[in-house]
């Protein structure tokens, strides 16, 4: 056994749906540097096609939209005139919406709801046959579904609907597991912290307040992300099933409540989270 036997990926297929940027571009360099050939997809033909072309030749676009099961089902269509197999999926395409309790509206919540819930389900669904036939004994398929510290903390902001949603996608990959690994597919979470992304708009424009409430000191990077989907679709995730992976320098686990800070870095947090409500950070 080798450290690269462990962490290799050479020879396998990934699909890293949101793939274009933020975590989702880390997660797609990080599966490049370990050897595989990924298709990365995202609703912006011009950035998908862009990052395609930055992270190199073993990098592919794949423009499409998975917020419904019709676009899911084109998306997974046009994936199979090019690959057979899918040895990885990631399904990390999302959304938020923070708005105040008394205003949060419906279309908030189902589009929430829709992309970052129903999606991973139902690609997953429609991709079933590739995973099934890349996977084997020997090397399982895998599916990552990517969740959020605000599935099992509460943040500042009121993201109700993107708390519901990555909380019932963290459940959901857990009976996935269940069912999916009698045909050799792995199924897991990687539960991210305050990566700076178009999403997640404090971490970019707020990062050193962000850093305060964050153990490490710090936000995530790119190279972050990449560890920790790295490790769970290499043979050194092979047994992790239905298991949450929480790569977030400790803001949900050990970190503690916002009262130790002092009265400036609370009255800065108090402008970030009201900054931040009735906005729509699309993925």
């Amino acid at each position: 056994m080798t450290l690269e036997d462990l962490f290799t990926l050479k020879g396998r297929v990934a699909l890293v749906t949101g793939g274009s940027r933020g975590i989702g571009r880390g997660i797609a360099t990080g599966f490049i540097a370990a050897g595989a050939k990924v298709y990365i997809t995202g609703r912006n033909v011009d950035n998908c096609e862009a990052t395609a072309a930055e992270l190199g030749p073993n990098c592919f676009a794949l423009p499409g939209d998975v917020s419904s099961v019709e676009t899911i089902s084109a998306l997974a269509d046009r994936f199979r005139e090019f690959e057979p197999k899918l040895d990885i999926l990631v399904n990390n395409a999302a959304t938020a919406w923070a708005a105040k309790f008394t205003e949060f509206p419906e279309k908030g919540w189902d589009r929430t709801v829709d992309l970052c819930m129903k999606s991973p389900f139902f690609l997953t669904q429609a991709l079933y046959p590739n995973l099934k036939a890349a996977a084997s004994p020997a090397q399982p398929a895998k599916v990552i579904n990517i969740t959020s510290t605000d599935a099992t903390t509460v943040d500042y902001l009121e993201v109700y609907a993107y708390h519901a949603a990555k909380a019932g996608l963290a459940h959901l990959t857990r009976r996935m597991a269940a069912e999916l690994a009698k045909d050799n597919i792995v199924v897991t979470n990687l539960s991210p912290g305050h990566f700076p992304s178009g999403m997640n708009r404090p971490a970019t424009r707020y990062e050193n307040v962000v850093s305060r409430i964050i153990p490490a000191g710090r936000v995530g990077t790119p190279e972050d992300a990449a560890g920790g989907a790295v490790f769970l679709a290499s043979r050194a995730g092979d047994y992790v099933l239905g298991s949450t992976l929480s790569v977030d320098g400790g803001f949900a686990w050990a970190r503690l409540p916002i009262s130790h800070l002092d009265r400036v870095e609370r009255m800065d947090l108090d402008t970030l989270a009201a900054e931040s409500a009735g906005a729509a950070a699309k993925a």
